[in-house]
């Protein structure tokens, strides 16, 4: 899959078969989107081409609000996208000069000059353009003008899927991370590079890479242990992960800290993804580090129990 980070950087096609949207997460409603214009591209001998947008526009329209939490960075979206044969991926930098472009010079300057768009095929109820003026009845309209047709995604169909990225972001924040397994098609995955912490978990036996995400505006789901498995250099391990701020030992601040089984090792400094597959509790205070270190037990015991019911917890 060949990256293009402006407008300017991509190399017009002969037959682009298109689509456009933030795609954050690239859920399961997105994957619909996705499968057609793969099917489109085989049959026409086209090109597949997904213009998306970063940052979220929501972060660049609204900035003082603090409440959008995404799905997947850049990267993991990329990624997500490479994995669905997407050929070309264009990054569009959303800022507000951009937000005012009208739907009329979208379709002109972007889907035809710059790409050559043949076919372009949208999710129902799609707008774009300033102030979301465009819509599937204009790209309708000016289709045969520029050469171009259009596909909708039709309403039952993705209704019948019933995913959005905020019914995710809601059962994420809830904890309710099978429900957004099911919604995305794949464990929700948190990736960061391991930090120094202060060591308290080796003392209970069950030491912690502290993870340091790599985005301020990726979603971290609700408090708790949560069954996971940990990908680290091309290899899988089972654990544990926490979130939450420690308030056995009075934490001021929300870590995340993930315990490997049978790992044993320095990680200082690694990048590690986390696959989280179920909640097994939430946070506790507890009255002593002892009584800590008993729950541990208890949450290995579970948590290695909800791993080996998962088929597939790789």
């Amino acid at each position: 899959m060949k990256i293009y980070h402006s407008i300017e950087d991509f190399v017009r096609l002969d037959c682009a078969v298109v689509t456009s949207g933030t795609f954050d997460g690239v859920h399961v409603g997105h994957q619909k989107i996705l499968q057609r214009l793969h099917e489109i591209a085989m049959k026409t001998n086209g090109e597949t081409v997904v213009i998306t947008f970063w940052p979220h526009p929501r972060l660049v329209l609204n900035p003082l609000d603090t409440h959008l939490k995404l799905l997947s960075t850049f990267e993991e979206k990329a990624e997500r996208l490479r994995t669905y044969g997407v050929q070309h991926l264009l990054r569009i930098p959303f800022t507000k000069e951009f937000s005012q472009l009208s739907s009329g010079d979208f379709i002109r300057n972007v889907l035809v000059d710059t790409i050559g768009t043949s076919k372009l095929v949208i999710g129902y109820d799609h707008h774009f353009g300033k102030n979301r003026e465009g819509s599937f009845d204009q790209l309708k309209e000016n289709g045969p003008q520029y050469g171009f047709e259009v596909e909708e995604i039709p309403r039952q169909d993705v209704d019948h899927v019933g995913v959005s990225s905020t019914k995710i972001r809601e059962a994420l924040e809830a904890g309710d991370v099978q429900i957004a397994t099911q919604l995305l098609g794949r464990p929700y995955s948190l990736t960061g590079r391991v930090v120094m912490g202060d060591r308290i978990g080796r003392t209970l036996g069950y030491p912690t890479a502290n993870l340091e995400i790599d985005s301020a505006n990726k979603l971290i789901p609700a408090d708790g242990i949560y069954a996971v498995s940990v990908l680290h250099l091309h290899r899988t391990f089972k654990g544990m992960l926490y979130i939450g701020n420690r308030p056995t030992i009075n934490g001021l601040k929300r870590n995340i800290e993930v315990h490997l089984f049978d790992f044993d090792g320095d990680l200082y400094g690694e990048t590690l993804t986390v696959f989280l597959h179920q909640k097994t509790r939430g946070d506790i205070h507890f009255g002593s580090l002892e009584e800590l270190r008993h729950q541990l037990d208890l949450d290995k015991a579970e948590t290695l129990a909800a791993l080996e019911s998962i088929q597939q917890w790789k």
